[in-house]
């Protein structure tokens, strides 16, 4: 492997390094480490998620109430409580509020309680990679929680069992667990899709976002299968409407246990749980990707034979593979980057650690070590590692979810299934820079309860404002900053570096300050 500096590994990969990552790092070696993360243990996050709670107080009316006298039942159902975040169980558990009956705030709740486990988790947790790759499969299957509240109940099991169990396994086995999901499901309406009218929405963004990609879509270009190039040899280079069309199909009678009528008075549980009704599926021949499919097969024999034909196509291995070299290394990465993992993709495509593999060869890769600062940090990442580096232990309250949702990352809340953009351009716009400062200023000052910087204390004790400048920097970047940096940062806030700072009354308050103004460089905002 490549030598790489440590704290580009971290920064790249971890959320940012702390002095203890990167004496860890130094004493087991870069090699070491990679693969250490690529193969994590446990969940060493369990116990702080367990003692996390998040306040649920709402009033709504009671539709048990009848208004007539004497009350048998109140009029309003009313909850204020400091739950517990942690979801366990299998997902029939969640969907009981579904099952019950119960209020909005009882659904949405499940959204707020992955959303603060992914940040605790991305501050907090050892095996930082997994949360890197969780958060970029999440964007790469994804479903809005905010837009639909079946979406948030289902949302603790479609993290917990399909995101991360698969983040860094057998994609074609990742898209099997993606497209039986109950998130998926509701969120593309596969759920209530029959036999003679089925829903293509999951079938299009099988094809154009979970797998082969719009490179390969090809009907602007050709109309008839059997004119796309390579489709007589059985090899179509890419897909048109016609291919969407029959793998909808395929997928009629995949479904969830929602409660849907099934005739005759029977109705499917309220469980949210994976199912397939046989007289919803459309039995017919069909052919996809220039592959015959008989009538009759077995039961999910079709959607099964779509998820292989698009997991082995060659556009595939092109398109998650450049997503990833994009995420991992460069807005921009090299077609040989791209082309290189592609093949050991496509090498281990029938493996268990197929992922890993592929991130393995991208963190080795020559491009991987010369893209220090080629990507903006996305808020989520941006907070992580302001957290970190400045030792907030970071609570996670509304107020940070709040701002996190105004600066363009509404987790597990955007609502087209492209997933939230992967381009410097979208993160970088001026409202969008404004909303980061605003992070920083308000992580820093602890507007929204979620912790004091420890390391503040110790800039604030600095004799003069030069030498706070340089311990402030120094947390955040390892090194002291250069002399426009500190000139530049100390003239912002009227000081100069020859200032007295510890005796200053304001001195903690201007020491949260100048952690802030650091976070809030162009080398900090990028990784």
């Amino acid at each position: 492997m490549i030598e790489i500096d440590p704290r580009l590994l971290l920064a790249k990969l971890a959320f940012g390094p702390t002095a203890r990552d990167l004496e860890e790092i130094t004493r087991a070696g870069t090699d070491r480490w990679v693969d250490e993360q690529l193969r994590p243990t446990d969940d060493d996050c369990a116990a702080r998620i367990a003692s996390a709670r998040w306040r649920l107080k709402y009033r709504v009316p009671n539709p048990a109430f009848s208004g007539a006298a004497p009350h048998a039942a109140p009029q309003f159902l009313e909850v204020d409580e400091d739950r517990p975040i942690a979801v366990a169980g299998p997902i029939e558990e969640q969907w009981r509020v579904v099952a019950d009956n119960r209020p909005g705030p009882e659904r949405t709740f499940f959204r707020q309680a992955v959303s603060v486990a992914t940040l605790l988790r991305a501050v907090h947790s050892r095996w930082r990679l997994r949360e890197l790759l969780v958060d970029f499969w999440h964007n790469h299957f994804n479903v809005n929680a905010v837009g639909d509240a079946l979406v948030a109940v289902s949302l603790p099991s479609y993290d917990r069992d399909v995101i991360r169990t698969h983040a860094l396994g057998n994609f074609r086995a990742f898209l099997e667990a993606v497209a039986g999901s109950a998130a998926m499901q509701v969120y593309l309406n596969n759920r209530s899709s029959r036999g003679g009218a089925a829903n293509e929405n999951y079938g299009r963004e099988l094809f154009e976002l979970h797998t082969m990609g719009r490179p390969a879509y090809l009907n602007a270009l050709y109309s008839r299968w059997r004119d796309v190039p390579g489709a007589a040899q059985g090899k179509p280079q890419g897909y048109i409407d016609q291919d969407v069309y029959e793998a909808a199909r395929a997928f009629t009678g995949w479904t969830i246990e929602d409660g849907s009528g099934l005739g005759g008075g029977r109705k499917l549980p309220i469980t949210g749980k994976p199912t397939y009704v046989e007289m919803w599926h459309d039995n017919y021949q069909k052919r996809v990707l220039a592959t015959e499919f008989d009538p009759y097969q077995p039961a999910m024999a079709d959607g099964r034979k779509v998820l292989d034909l698009v997991a082995d196509h060659p556009a595939t291995a092109r398109y998650v593979c450049g997503k990833l070299c994009k995420r991992l290394v460069s807005d921009n990465p090299t077609p040989g980057l791209v082309e290189a993992t592609g093949k050991i993709w496509t090498e281990h495509r029938r493996k268990p650690r197929q992922i890993a593999e592929v991130v393995a060869a991208i963190v080795r890769s020559e491009e991987f070590r010369r893209s220090r600062g080629a990507k903006v940090k996305r808020p989520l990442e941006l907070v992580a590692s302001f957290a970190r580096a400045t030792g907030i232990a970071l609570s996670v309250t509304p107020g940070l979810l709040n701002e996190l949702d105004a600066s363009g990352q509404r987790l597990f809340g955007w609502g087209p299934p492209t997933g939230h953009p992967d381009d410097a351009a979208y993160w970088l716009s001026s409202h969008a820079v404004h909303r980061r400062w605003s992070l920083l200023l308000g992580l820093a000052d602890n507007a929204w309860a979620t912790g004091l910087p420890g390391i503040a204390e110790t800039v604030a004790a600095e004799p003069t404002a030069g030498r706070a400048m340089i311990t402030a920097h120094q947390a955040l970047f390892g090194s002291g900053p250069d002399q426009p940096t500190a000139s530049a940062v100390l003239g912002g806030m009227g000081l100069n570096p020859t200032d007295g700072f510890a005796r200053r009354k304001d001195a903690s308050a201007l020491s949260r300050r100048l952690l802030a103004y650091c976070g809030m460089l162009p080398s900090f905002q990028t990784r």
